[in-house]
């Protein structure tokens, strides 16, 4: 097929192509794939960086929503064994059921307006994977690695820091693409690692609620929904005073931890 053939990128799935060799090479690289190794690919779209992981020797598995990409996809690998193809959306389908044989890889260009929600979903399912690499908007990576006191730093950069060890890569231009999109954006790679929370479920419901106005301090955010937040901000030496995204990770979970001790 053509390029003038293939499908347009369509704006309703987010969708700017890959097309930037030196770029899809540097993001394989990044998956650090080792011959017949399981790789889980979200949105392959034309499947650039399919054909780049299939080339290394990886097993792959790519997820794609858009019935156009997926013919694209069926009539260019059908011929290669280690190629499966799931039609399917990245938010609905069970991951679990797809690895066949944990831990896997992942790899996935997300387009800005899923990024948190697969984020999240991925942070769920950590466990099935040893290493995912993503490219978001640049954007959404400096939310992501932000420290504490960074103007940047809010509820997901938390969610992720708990779950996950964090490394940005290398930025991509606009002009590695087709459409060029009008923002950079970011490859990062993420790690998966023992979790120190213990109530995942209040610990995001602390969080979240300690962002919820960000020009407040955390003892003006947590009091409307936390009777007891002021005594545990002392418990756990967090100043009641600060802005939330003053607060590292460890002070998170130790708030978490005095009002989860306080409702018992």
């Amino acid at each position: 097929m053509s390029d003038q053939a293939k499908p347009y990128a369509k704006r309703s799935f987010g969708q700017n192509f890959l097309v930037d060799q030196n770029f899809i090479r540097k993001i394989v690289d990044a998956l650090r794939i080792v011959e017949n190794e399981e790789i889980i690919e979200i949105g392959p779209g034309r499947g650039a960086l399919s054909d780049e992981i299939l080339r290394r020797g990886g097993q792959l598995t790519a997820i794609e929503l858009d019935r156009d990409m997926v013919e694209v996809l069926n009539a260019k690998f059908k011929h290669n064994n280690n190629f499966r193809l799931i039609s399917e959306d990245a938010l609905k389908v069970h991951l679990a059921h797809l690895v066949i044989s944990p831990p896997a890889k992942l790899a996935a260009n997300l387009p800005y307006y899923i990024s948190t929600p697969i984020l999240r979903r991925l942070i769920e399912f950590r466990g099935l994977f040893s290493s995912l690499v993503l490219m978001f908007q640049r954007e959404v990576a400096d939310r992501i690695t932000a420290k504490p006191g960074s103007k940047e730093r809010g509820f997901l950069t938390v969610l992720v820091e708990a779950s996950l060890s964090v490394e940005k890569l290398f930025n991509v231009p606009p002009t590695a693409f087709k459409p060029p999109p009008k923002v950079w954006s970011s490859v990062v790679r993420l790690t998966p690692k023992p979790s120190q929370v213990t109530d995942t479920k209040l610990f995001e419901q602390v969080v979240s609620t300690g962002f919820g106005q960000k020009r407040k301090t955390i003892l003006n955010n947590l009091k409307l929904h936390f009777t007891d937040a002021g005594d545990a901000l002392i418990a756990a030496e967090v100043d009641k005073n600060a802005r939330a995204e003053a607060l590292s990770l460890d002070d998170w979970i130790r708030l978490a931890t005095a009002l989860k001790a306080g409702k018992t």
